[in-house]
């Protein structure tokens, strides 16, 4: 499933606590038109670690 809207928001597997923690994306989410959830799309499955959805911040222009 695909959206032509940008997402709102990353996917990431977390692994580890504090500073040592690793952080790696492995998708994206969009709220749903009735704003009650997400549409959620991975691409990759995690078999350990934690699932974070976190609001993306947005890109300046000398990134």
């Amino acid at each position: 499933m695909t959206t032509n809207k940008k997402p709102t928001h990353g996917v990431y597997i977390v692994e580890g606590e504090g500073d040592k923690a690793f952080w790696t994306k492995i998708g994206a989410a969009w709220p749903t038109s009735s704003g009650d959830g997400f549409t959620i799309q991975l691409s990759a499955l995690p078999v350990n670690g934690r699932l974070v959805v976190q609001k993306l911040k947005a890109k300046r222009d000398d990134e």
